[in-house]
């Protein structure tokens, strides 16, 4: 019998997928939205794929915000936007 692959629900699109196939974005202790390559940082986390249309989705729809009971700034989403874009760049 296999291991069981952790799974998590990407905010944008909604679809269950391997955790390592997805990117964690998380709220920080000061309150700021931003990614978690790793995996590992403190602070309530959400999971998106590494599509900048899943973050279109997640953005528009505010599912990030309300992921992670808070605002998504404009440049919050920038930096994310940039995040995701080298992660496809470097894929």
């Amino acid at each position: 019998m296999g291991r069981r692959v952790p799974e998590r629900t990407c905010v944008g699109c909604r679809a269950a997928s391997p955790r390592s196939s997805l990117v964690r974005i998380v709220r920080g202790a000061a309150g700021t939205v931003e990614p978690d390559p790793d995996a590992i940082a403190g602070g309530r986390g959400a999971y998106l794929h590494r599509s900048a249309s899943c973050l279109d989705r997640a953005l528009g729809h505010g599912a990030i915000g309300r992921a992670l009971r808070t605002s998504v700034g404009p440049e919050e989403a920038r930096k994310l936007r940039g995040f995701i874009e080298g992660v496809q760049g470097n894929a």
